[in-house]
């Protein structure tokens, strides 16, 4: 599959992947989880050339993800906020740093926690079924069409176990 048709490809990762999959997309919702919302700030914290970050902020924008917000009039000037659809990936960025924590910080553990503010503890990402609240193994998962699946949505055959 091309790159450019991955937004109409019948997978909501794919489909996912067509506004997330590069790794400045993520490092920007990444600092906007962190408080960053102006073009300068995101351009300092990450290094990143002002083209490519107004690019992305762009496909941000024009996704959903993010909404641009005035914060002063004269001259007009604007920041990026967080919309309820950019909220809603929280979970797959703690997921996502959970693994980087696991596996690819260095010894001395890793360089960020995050706490909870309402109990005050470090706290990481589980993953649990919706339904009845068990942590969720990717060994006890299977998949099945969906009710937008097309007819001819090619699925592996596989006997429920991933090992």
């Amino acid at each position: 599959m091309r790159w450019e048709e991955l937004d109409r490809q019948p997978c909501s990762l794919a489909r996912t992947l067509s506004v997330l999959g590069d790794r400045w997309t993520l490092l920007v919702i990444r600092d906007c989880f962190m408080g960053v919302r102006r073009f300068e700030q995101f351009e300092a914290r990450l290094g990143i050339a002002r083209h490519v970050l107004a690019d992305r902020l762009k496909k941000l924008t024009e996704a959903g993800v993010l909404a641009k917000v005035p914060y002063q009039d004269r001259p007009r000037r604007e920041e990026y906020r967080l919309t309820e659809k950019g909220l809603a990936l929280h979970p797959a960025l703690i997921a996502l740093l959970d693994w980087g924590d696991r596996y690819m910080a260095g010894p001395e553990g890793p360089p960020v926690q995050r706490r909870h503010r309402t109990c005050g503890h470090v706290t990481h990402g589980v993953s649990v079924c919706s339904e009845c609240g068990e942590p969720l193994d990717p060994r006890e998962m299977s998949v099945e069409p969906g009710p937008g699946a097309p007819d001819d949505l090619p699925l592996p055959e596989r006997s429920g176990k991933t090992r």
